[in-house]
């Protein structure tokens, strides 16, 4: 996202999403003291807070570049499949209590930096950079996937083994369940129950952000893959059946042929 330009004499805090693995084991977090849970919000080291998410997405608030690599440091331990390549989305926020919450010109509005505002910010970006990589592992799974549907239109056959396609079933199973399981990407954060007059800012960002129509338009294409690797795997087995069968077939009409050949020569003699 860009930004315009914002008046300097109003407070202005920068919120950076960094999504760095798979998952983050919050469990084993005893280092750091929780200011707020469900997600859970920590002070960072020097300067700033953090709020860390299942997911595997770190939402900073006022943190430097610098000590944003110290934090995520201090993490690895936690995270589980790091990411060859992280995803990040930054947003800028202006604090004015005087004028209402919401997005203008390309900026978060906040009366205060609050828990619960942060929580509900940090929602938002966690979910967008976690659609964000879901996003790139469907295409590079399309890429996969579409020179089977061409074989099965030009030649009648998917041409694969079966261990490919159950492994594309099973990515798409992944990010199904990384997407709706971890990553919560269609429910409400449990702050708006407890907090809903913020509910106007978390639909806001929602619709900023195009979550829900991310998230459908990703299911729509894991549903796609899916099917596909179903199919072609349905034609593979069948295939395979067919074989089975013929092979039966000739076994039974060898041992056909050498009973018939047995009975003429015992009565040729």
């Amino acid at each position: 996202m860009s930004f315009a330009s914002v008046n300097p004499e109003l407070p202005i805090l920068t919120a950076r999403a960094v999504l760095i693995g798979r998952y983050l084991d919050l469990r084993r977090l005893d280092q750091f003291e929780p200011l707020a849970t469900n997600p859970l919000l920590v002070t960072v080291p020097q300067h700033g807070q953090a709020v860390l998410l299942r997911s595997g997405a770190v939402v900073l608030f006022g943190v430097t570049l610098e000590d944003e690599l110290a934090f995520i440091t201090q993490l690895r331990p936690l995270i589980k499949e790091p990411l060859a390549r992280n995803e990040y989305e930054e947003l800028l926020l202006t604090i004015d209590s005087k004028r209402p919450e919401g997005i203008e010109r390309e900026r978060v509005i906040l009366a205060n930096t609050e828990s619960a505002r942060l929580q509900v910010i940090a929602d938002i970006l966690g979910k967008s950079v976690l659609l964000a990589e879901q996003e790139t592992r469907v295409a590079r799974a399309f890429d996969r996937i579409e020179p089977l549907a061409n074989r099965l239109r030009n030649d009648g056959r998917g041409g694969s083994n079966a261990k490919t396609l159950i492994r594309h079933i099973g990515e798409a199973l992944a990010i199904q369940q990384e997407m709706v399981g971890r990553g919560e990407v269609g429910d409400k954060p449990e702050v708006i129950w407890e907090r809903p007059d913020l509910e106007r800012l978390y639909l806001n960002l929602e619709a900023e952000y195009e979550i829900r129509e991310r998230q459908v338009a990703l299911e729509r294409k894991l549903a796609l893959i899916n099917d596909t690797a179903a199919t072609l795997l349905d034609l593979l087995q069948s295939k395979r059946s067919i074989r089975v069968e013929w092979y039966i077939v000739i076994l039974i009409v060898v041992e056909i042929v050498l009973t018939l050949y047995d009975l003429f020569i015992h009565s040729a003699t």
